[in-house]
């Protein structure tokens, strides 16, 4: 589920709890959790409402000044409106993890592990540790700039930059990336300058 960012600073702050959403079918359920740009939100509860039961002080609830402007931001289809409960449920876990570089021999093995599967299912070729490189060598680097000089394109290479987000080894700058400690220490592994990382 996508949340503009005021939304989900809202949501963390305690601000905003619910959002309202037209779909032909629920697209989350209760329980579950998804990443925002302010860290892990919570599903707490997910249930079809009419649009004639939004009040003003549910529209406040989701970040709007009035019932009126939350139904006028819904999608224009006859699709049912739900009504979704959200809590904030702590930072984006990735956080900690791109801090940490403390890694253990199960750890290296384990991220190995990862990245050679992500190679392998390539359509282009094994990438991660080229792209890892070309970060360590040119952070702040626009997506563009970078995606060119691997002859990739440009979304394409950040949907893989994503992956290795994911795994904790790098991080989003205002314009371009940078390895995390953990990306470092890794590239570090895959260049064979750690002892016994060859």
């Amino acid at each position: 589920m996508l949340l503009p960012a005021r939304v989900a600073h809202g949501v963390a702050d305690g601000s905003v709890d619910l959002a309202f959403r037209r779909w032909q079918v629920a697209r989350v359920r209760a329980g579950s959790t998804f990443l925002s740009s302010a860290g892990l939100i919570e599903i707490r509860s997910v249930r079809k409402v009419y649009v004639e039961e939004i009040s003003d002080d549910e529209a406040h609830r989701a970040g709007f000044s009035s019932a009126v402007a939350a139904v006028g931001k819904l999608r224009r289809t006859d699709d049912p409106v739900f009504r979704i409960e959200l809590g904030w449920a702590g930072p984006d876990p990735r956080i900690a993890l791109r801090a940490d570089d403390d890694l253990s021999d199960d750890d290296i093995a384990e991220l190995r592990t990862r990245l050679q599967r992500l190679d392998n299912r390539s359509s282009h070729g094994p990438w991660t540790r080229a792209t890892l490189q070309l970060i360590a060598r040119r952070p702040a680097v626009v997506s563009t700039d970078l995606a060119a000089e691997l002859g990739r394109p440009r979304a394409d290479f950040k949907l893989d930059v994503r992956k290795l987000k994911k795994l904790g080894l790098t991080r989003s700058l205002d314009v371009g990336y940078e390895l995390s400690p953990r990306g470092r220490a890794v590239l570090t592994v895959l260049e064979g300058t750690r002892p016994g990382g060859a």
